[in-house]
């Protein structure tokens, strides 16, 4: 099922799009470490930083908007928490090209080897004899 932001559906592209354009800015990475330890109020996180908390909210109202965390509401406080289901599709779309790069790299690696072993059988013997003797 697609998330929605506000009325709007979210299909899992523009997730995808949206979570890391979030990603791409290294105040906002930090934040999603620091809510990876624990949940945290817009001052508990800003508090490591030099800017003011007026950025900080633009930052999480970014990382809200992608849907990489959620708020709610406590008594007095409204502590942010990280979403880690959020996670997942990004760990995946990494994950498959990873995979195929790895897949080009290994078949690449058999096509070398064979070329190799065609371009110079009389250097296979002799491996294979000095081998033999040892």
């Amino acid at each position: 099922m697609p998330d929605t932001i506000g009325t709007a559906v979210l299909d899992p592209e523009d997730q995808l799009n949206r979570a890391f354009m979030a990603l791409a800015d290294p105040v906002r990475r930090k934040i999603l470490a620091r809510l990876a330890l624990g949940d945290a109020t817009v001052s508990e996180i800003a508090q490591p930083f030099t800017v003011t908390l007026q950025a900080i909210s633009k930052h999480l109202h970014v990382l809200e908007g992608a849907g990489l965390i959620t708020r709610s509401r406590e008594a007095q406080r409204r502590p942010c928490h990280l979403n880690t289901a959020a996670l997942g599709p990004l760990a995946g779309w990494i994950e498959n090209y990873r995979l195929q790069a790895e897949e080009r790299f290994a078949r690449l690696d058999e096509l070398l080897a064979s070329t190799a072993q065609k371009d110079n059988p009389e250097k296979e013997k002799d491996n294979e004899h000095q081998h033999n003797n040892h």
